[in-house]
Formats: C-alpha cells, structure tokens, sequence
C-alpha cells in the first residue's frame, strides 16, 4: 500500500497555552497554520479542516483558513473535513474552493457533508425540518457545478439557475471532491450515484463495523455504472513520546469536550474505563508512534481504504502536545504503518 494516502484533521479546537490559559480564537486559527506548514515540511499528504460554528472550535471558514496555509505550503493538499453545504450556497462553495485551488496550485479539495452539528442551520436562516432535501438539491448542484461548464438546474430550496457559468475556474479542469459519511447507507449509495469518493468519519466503536458501508459503496456504484474510488477514513487520536504520556495529556481535555456535546445528546458523562476501552479496541488512536501506527496498520488493512486521517485536537490540548503530535505523526507513525503494511 505505497499510494496510502495520510492526513490531519482539525476543526481548529481552541487550545491551551503552555501555561494552562486558553489562546484567543486568532491564535488558535494560527496554531492551525503552524501546524498545517510542519504537516507539509514532514511529508503528510493532507491537511483538512472542519466546519463548526460552537464555542469550542475556531474555524468557521475552513477555506480562509486553507487560503492562508495554501500560500505558506508546497505540496501538502488541501481540503474540508467536512463543509456543510446543507447550509451554505454551492455555487459560493465551488467558488471559494476552486480559488484556494489557485493559490495552491492545484491542490485544494473538498469534502461535503451534512456535518455532526446543526448550529449552521438557524445561524444562516435553514430550517432544520429541510435537513435532507437541502443536502439532496445541493449535492445535486454541486455535482453539475464540478463539469465547469453553463449550469441549467431547478430546485425546491434555492433560486433556479439557466446557462449560469461560474468562475474561478480550475486549471485542472474538475475540483477534487469527497463525501463525507457518518454512517448512513443511503449517503453511501448516494455517494455512490455521482461517483465521488467516499469518506468515512469512523469516531467510535471497532473499525471492521464499517466494512459493510464500503462493500454497499462498491456494489451500489457497480450497479449504477459509477466509479468507486478508493475509501477515506478519519479517526481522532494523539500522539505522544509513551502511551501513558498521550493518554494523560488527551483524557481530561476530551473529557470536557465529550460531555459538554453528550450533554446536548443525551449521553452519560464518559468514564475513564470506558476512554481506556475505546483507545484499546475502538477508534481513538491515541499512544506512542509504534502504538498508534501498529492500531492504524490494523484499521487499514482490515478495511482496505485508501486513506487515513488523523483527527490530532478533540478539546484544549495544549498547542505544545499538538504540534508533538503532528512532529511524530509525519516523521514516526507514517512511515511504520507504510512498513507493516508492506511487511
């Protein structure tokens, strides 16, 4: 697996200085560069960013924030992880990537989904009771948006648009874009139906449970005469020197984190048996670089994707750890997976 594809994934948590006091939401957008160009310099294939709009999290505008990091980069690709377009305009969304797909010449992609929050919805005048039809249209815009070409298209939720042509468009000719899937098998045959790739936020329980959303993916594009291209998954973690030093500095941040959405959900406050549980056999990837790269070599290989990224910030680490993390990720942990898997 020497085209395994590696990257990183925040939604801009904002962190903890090294003194314990929360940074500003200007510097948390910073922290996210710096690491973006370490990401680059050490070789990790993707950085992606993820929409939010709570008080937890910095980027709002993960384009903005991709439009900075594509200026201070060299190779590093580009993307959201994920973009709500159910509460956004595709065409703004097409624009604003394929320019970040200017400035970087050529290396900008996109991840669409319907997101794992719903504050967009009411902050930009979305009802939440049009939660599938507004995906459903959007998706479908997007798609006919990604030929590059005059644009003739009717829906229920947006203006209709006749012979519209769109600009900025891409020297490559097609924006790269993915589908992010929480694990609903009518996303993944929709994803199916317009041949993009699919991307898999697997953030708890074993891994293996996911198999069969990537078989229907196959099947259900084999059925419609789609492409299936190879499968993306995202799971959070951290990294650190030992296992004990990486569980100690991630626990009591993502414990705060855990409860305050759990509250919002319904869930218990999390037990520290049940976050030990979950780092042994579930998706947090989180321990030393051998630790982390032998539970990744494990996840990809039982599943066959093409992909791994690491969700490296789940609450306030502090910025120190987080950039530890990137440091052995890129220089440690991607190289030990690429030699199991080889092995």
């Amino acid at each position: 697996m020497s085209d395994l594809v590696f990257g990183l994934d925040t939604f801009g948590d904002v962190p903890e200085d090294d003194s314990g006091a929360l940074v500003s939401y200007a510097a948390a957008i910073r922290q996210v560069v710096d690491e973006a160009v370490l990401a680059d310099e050490l070789g990790v294939d993707v950085i992606a960013l993820g929409e939010h709009h709570r008080p937890e999290y910095a980027v709002s505008t993960p384009e903005t924030v991709l439009a900075g990091i594509a200026t201070r980069t060299s190779r590093i690709r580009l993307g959201s992880g994920v973009t709500v377009l159910s509460s956004d305009d595709p065409v703004r969304v097409y624009q604003r990537f394929a320019t970040v797909d200017a400035l970087s010449h050529g290396r900008a992609e996109v991840i669409l989904g319907r997101g794992s929050f719903t504050e967009s919805f009411p902050l930009f005048g979305y009802d939440l009771a049009d939660y599938d039809v507004l995906f459903e249209e959007k998706i479908e815009l997007f798609v006919k948006l990604l030929d590059e070409q005059p644009v003739t298209w009717s829906g229920t939720k947006r203006a209709p648009l006749k012979d519209a042509d769109v600009f900025p468009k891409t020297e490559s000719g097609r924006l790269r874009t993915w589908v992010g899937v929480g694990g609903s098998p009518q996303s993944v045959v929709r994803t199916a139906r317009y041949g993009l790739p699919l991307m898999l936020a697997i953030i708890g329980g074993q891994p293996k449970r996911f198999a069969p959303y990537i078989d229907l993916y196959r099947r259900a594009a084999e059925q419609l005469g789609t492409t299936a291209h190879p499968v993306g998954m995202h799971s959070p973690g951290f990294i650190a020197d030992t296992d004990e030093e990486a569980k100690e500095v991630f626990w009591p941040h993502y414990r705060v984190i855990r409860d305050r959405i759990g509250a919002l959900r319904g869930w218990p406050p999390i037990r520290r048996q049940e976050f030990d549980a979950e780092v042994e056999h579930g998706s947090l990837y989180i321990g030393s670089p051998q630790t982390v790269a032998r539970k990744i070599a494990r996840a990809v290989g039982s599943l066959g994707v093409g992909r791994f990224d690491l969700i490296y910030t789940a609450g306030a680490q502090p910025t120190s750890a987080r950039m530890r993390t990137v440091e052995l990720y890129g220089t440690k942990v991607i190289p030990m997976v690429r030699d199991i898997l080889a092995g």
